[in-house]
């Protein structure tokens, strides 16, 4: 997964979203899980970021290392502003500005929610 996230930044939406629905059957299968638990309670009992959590997460590290090279090639690379939101090509760094999913949304705030009852 980690090699393939500047790949997936140029996906369509409905491509991540089936990427999305086959990593919500693993963790059913893996935690053995039944139809009526939400995807967002399986992912948060495994901790396991969503694909576009994920493929966000990875992208930030990517750029944050890049900037930081002592090569000015690759560093002039990610220092480029990103399109407009109405721009029809899709960059790498358009992964960062992207708002998350609706999983994703739910999964953070019962991440929030269980630090709230445990502290």
């Amino acid at each position: 997964m980690t090699y393939a996230s500047p790949v997936f930044a140029h996906a369509r939406p409905d491509i991540l979203y089936d990427l999305q629905i086959v990593q919500n059957k693993f963790c059913r299968r893996a935690a053995d899980a039944p139809w009526y638990v939400k995807n967002s309670t399986l992912h948060r009992d495994i901790e396991l970021p969503t694909i576009s959590k994920f493929m966000r997460d990875a992208s930030e590290r990517l750029f944050d290392i890049a900037s930081n090279h002592p090569n000015p090639l690759l560093v002039e690379a990610v220092s480029y502003e990103p399109p407009p939101p109405y721009h029809f090509c899709r960059r790498p760094r358009s992964v960062l500005i992207d708002p998350p999913d609706e999983l994703t949304i739910e999964v953070e705030k019962l991440i929030e929610l269980n630090k709230m009852v445990t502290d």
